[in-house]
């Protein structure tokens, strides 16, 4: 397990935000720890066409934190 701090993708918003109940991430928000092997969708309205993947240790400038799980 991998510690996730702000700015990263897996506190962020858009990270499987097509599925955002999954376990997974409520253990994300909730822990702040990921695997490291984990691999979501970034649905961040500008990245929308390249379908991005991404890991929960990923970030990028358009970072938007989530909602307490």
């Amino acid at each position: 397990m991998e510690a996730v701090h702000d700015g990263q993708c897996g506190l962020c918003t858009h990270f499987g935000e097509h599925h955002s109940k999954s376990s997974a991430l409520v253990s994300i928000l909730t822990s702040h720890k990921a695997d490291v092997v984990m691999v979501d969708e970034c649905g961040h309205p500008k990245h929308a066409s390249l379908h991005l993947k991404v890991t929960p240790i990923s970030g990028c400038d358009g970072f938007v934190p989530a909602a307490s799980a």
